[in-house]
């Protein structure tokens, strides 16, 4: 029956849906919890994409099912797009498909959202040039590579500029879900959060 009712309320456009992007190896899975808990409170239907639909293993462990790949995915069916981090998510910034679906996302007026190491896929798909964002950054390579396709590096926990929301990694996780799952698409607003 619940099954039934959210079917109804998607179809009268009640439901707002997210596609959340996850490596089929290595996502990070501290990540996706946070991320998956804010967007669950926030009343969202989440939809787990990744190169391939089946089942995807996280770092620590967890295992997810993919119920759609990335080059399978129709934009308009979501309100938003979010990629998670972990090592595997490096793999995706080489992928034409995740890059095109971050431009995508965007020209449609969605909100996108990357964390971790994933807003690399963000800088090389070229939405970042002119933007605040942060990123994972242990070793200071990431910070170069956004700063290295025109992005404004901020080092913050979470950084929002306009349609996009960066985190930078596990400890943000909560923080940077509640902040995506609370922007409006309307936004237009250069905000922070910490």
């Amino acid at each position: 029956m619940q099954n039934g009712i959210i079917a109804a309320a998607y179809n009268t456009g009640m439901v707002k849906k997210v596609l959340v992007i996850i490596a089929r190896e290595g996502f990070q899975d501290h990540e996706l919890a946070g991320v998956r808990n804010a967007l669950k409170a926030a009343g969202f239907l989440i939809i787990i994409g990744s190169t391939r639909a089946g089942p995807c293993t996280g770092k620590f462990g967890s295992v997810e099912n993919a119920e759609t790949a990335i080059k399978d995915a129709i934009i308009n069916d979501y309100d938003r797009t979010v990629f998670i981090g972990g090592p595997g998510a490096l793999s995706l910034a080489e992928r034409g498909d995740a890059k095109a679906l971050a431009v995508e996302t965007l020209a449609a007026g969605k909100i996108l959202g990357a964390i971790c190491i994933a807003p690399v896929i963000l800088a090389r798909a070229g939405v970042l040039n002119g933007r605040r964002a942060t990123v994972w950054d242990s070793d200071g390579e990431q910070a170069a590579l956004l700063k290295a396709s025109g992005a404004i590096y901020t080092g913050e926990a979470v950084t929002v500029d306009g349609k996009i929301v960066t985190g930078n990694g596990p400890m943000a996780a909560e923080v940077f879900g509640k902040t995506f799952a609370e922007l409006r698409i309307d936004t237009t607003s250069r905000l922070k959060r910490s």
